[in-house]
């Protein structure tokens, strides 16, 4: 068994899907406080696999995580959980200072007491998977180079600054105690599954529904973009083979400005998914005014993880991006799941 936490959402949701589509693949538990980006409906081609043990529950729980450990004996944890929404941070900090700071620490804690009491053989064998982001690192310049492992940490967001605090714990946790940690710091994810208040699934989602493209600022905000299935392949890479105590920054070595990820979008639904009055999407386009605090721009640089671990992006931009939307048009019983009449308050409220 491994344990996953946070793995009813995004990035969460594929890596399960991706680890037991192996059908010799060892089972997982999978610990999820189902909060708004929670989604049960992504594991539902899971619900009769035996090797698939949902539990409904918070990391915070320290009982909760205990009794799990306990009973199933996870050989490793992946650790996913986390309030992962920039915007939403900046309207309620308390939540992502909660899950992903206090919440890590109660997960690092019950964890390390499991650790503990192993044999030696099992203890050698263990690994604690940290999941974080290359905003931990702060913005970049144009002209900068990508960060890399040695970057130090300047985090601009309540999201970022949140997120750098759990991954100090998580280092702090392998000096101190020994405790056999990696940390992989990954760039902007994308892909199936994705909630629809981050850019690529709203973009996709708000034209077909002929509404309005929100574009912050003058959207020359720059990220790098990492398809969501190469991002579990890395992560599987950096468990199995990952030096303990090391970070490894995963990318897509795809740096695209906002503006220029819709435009691709908007071409690629004028091919598959025309409007009826023969227009362009690119005519939905909006610009609204900028977040507080906007990141200009955000690149990794992923030497350190194909020099050590042989582990390379398979996907391109263009054919990501490609596949993605082709899902959302495929799957519109998912999308219809996710867009409640919460989420609609919630656009409304950040992009009115």
């Amino acid at each position: 068994m491994i344990l996953i936490t946070g793995g009813a959402g995004f990035i969460g949701g594929n890596f399960v899907l991706d680890w037991l589509a192996d059908s010799g693949a060892e089972g997982i538990v999978n610990l999820d406080k189902l909060t708004y980006a929670g989604n049960l409906a992504t594991l539902e081609s899971l619900k009769d696999d035996s090797r698939h043990i949902f539990v409904h529950g918070d990391i915070g729980d320290k009982e909760l995580v205990a009794k799990l450990l306990a009973k199933h004996q996870p050989r490793a944890i992946v650790n996913f959980a986390a309030e992962s929404h920039v915007d939403r941070s900046i309207h309620g900090p308390a939540e992502f200072i909660t899950t992903n700071i206090v919440g890590t620490f109660n997960l690092l804690e019950c964890a390390r007491e499991y650790w503990n009491g192993l044999d030696e053989s099992a203890k050698k064998a263990f690994r604690f998977h940290h999941v974080s982001t290359d905003e931990v690192y702060g913005s970049l310049s144009a002209t900068d180079p990508a960060f890399t492992e040695a970057n130090s940490y300047e985090p601009n967001s309540p999201y970022s600054a949140s997120k750098a605090a759990s991954d100090h714990l998580v280092r702090a946790w392998f000096h101190t105690y020994g405790f056999p940690v990696v940390t992989t710091n990954c760039s902007n994810n994308y892909g199936p599954y994705h909630f629809p208040e981050k850019l690529i699934p709203l973009v996709i989602l708000n034209a077909l529904n002929g509404k309005p493209l929100p574009i912050y600022g003058d959207g020359q905000q720059i990220r790098d973009w990492l398809y969501v299935g190469d991002h579990c392949s890395a992560i599987r890479e950096v468990l199995a083979k990952g030096a303990l105590g090391e970070t490894y920054n995963i990318g897509g070595w795809n740096e695209k400005a906002n503006i220029d990820v819709v435009k691709t979008i908007c071409t690629i639904l004028d091919e598959l998914m025309p409007r009826a009055d023969g227009k362009a999407y690119v005519e939905q386009i909006t610009y609204v005014k900028d977040r507080p605090g906007h990141d200009r721009r955000y690149a990794i640089d992923a030497s350190k993880v194909e020099r050590e671990l042989g582990w390379r992006p398979a996907e391109t931009f263009d054919t990501g991006i490609r596949k993605t939307v082709r899902w959302y048009l495929d799957n519109p019983a998912w999308i219809e799941g996710v867009v409640s009449g919460s989420y609609r308050d919630w656009l409304s409220k950040q992009y009115n």
